[in-house]
């Protein structure tokens, strides 16, 4: 029997309306100071979320860890429907204007270290070291495909701006949380008409409210991916309007911001000298005049 509803209508009932509900906002609300910088970060988000996602995805279809319900889809691209891959469009759009809405505005002075780097690449890592191990087991499939393949990027990241990503964390987390609770939802739905069914086989077996617990991972660690991406997209760019190409890929890598630091810092001693010294001979004029008179 087929399902009451289709890949395609699911997209339209549940993906593009909040999209186009945060368009208008984000248009008529002025809360995007560069639109274009904007556009063209997401843009290039979705595109590499495409590139990377395509051949894991087929590759779990080819599995047999998920199918679709009969007539649920238009047509197949590889092993995957059309739907599939714009879904792998529409949630780096829905993450990227969600984090536009909540407002970034990115410090390109900030400091920019080792610790946060190394705490942050480790964990993420050990995330992938996990996932290694649950795929040993036939049940542990799904859950270890997305850990085996989402975290060595998270942790890429983390490496290249760690401390830019820990100085935003409340931002971080409102920015996955509410777009992965929000995907949970609707794929609880879609999954409860009918439109794709995970196999027991390849999945732990636990849930979350009648959801597998893969589903709400996978939707966590990809919009993290995004979310993360964006931010450190931005920050890289207010550092180049800062001061040029160099010193904005200097904030990826720790000495080049050493040598950045060191050279604020020159600045800022050599400013309050100056302060200090014309302070200085202020006061030795006024008692040069004080005893004159």
């Amino acid at each position: 029997m087929s399902a009451p509803l289709s890949y395609a209508a699911f997209h339209l009932l549940f993906v593009l309306p909040p999209i186009a509900v945060l368009v208008a906002l984000l248009a008529f609300s002025g809360r995007v100071p560069r639109p274009r910088e904007a556009l063209a970060g997401i843009t290039l988000l979705a595109t590499i979320a495409t590139v990377y996602t395509t051949p894991w995805d087929n590759y779990l279809i080819a599995q047999g860890v998920w199918t679709y319900g009969e007539g649920t889809i238009l047509a197949r691209i590889w092993l995957a429907p059309i739907e599939e891959y714009a879904f792998f469009v529409l949630q780096p759009v829905l993450a990227g204007l969600w984090f536009h809405w909540l407002g970034y505005t990115p410090d390109p002075e900030c400091a920019v270290g080792l610790r946060s780097r190394l705490l942050g690449t480790a964990g993420w890592l050990a995330v992938a070291a996990g996932g290694v191990w649950v795929l040993g087991v036939p049940e542990g499939l799904y859950l270890g495909a997305i850990a085996v393949w989402a975290a060595p990027i998270a942790a890429l990241q983390w490496a290249l701006g760690g401390p830019v990503l820990w100085r935003n964390g409340r931002l971080l987390a409102l920015s996955v949380a509410v777009p992965t609770l929000y995907l949970s939802l609707v794929d609880r739905i879609a999954i409860g008409l009918g439109i794709w069914r995970l196999s027991p086989a390849h999945t732990t077996g636990l849930d979350v409210l009648g959801l597998p617990i893969e589903e709400p991972a996978f939707f966590l660690v990809t919009t993290a991916l995004v979310v993360q991406g964006l931010l450190l997209f931005h920050w890289v760019l207010a550092r180049v309007r800062a001061g040029g190409a160099a010193y904005g890929l200097s904030g990826l890598v720790p000495i080049g911001r050493t040598r950045a630091s060191k050279r604020s810092n020159d600045a800022e001693r050599a400013t309050r000298t100056k302060e200090t010294s014309g302070s200085e001979r202020r006061d030795e004029m006024n008692r040069r005049e004080r005893r004159d008179a």
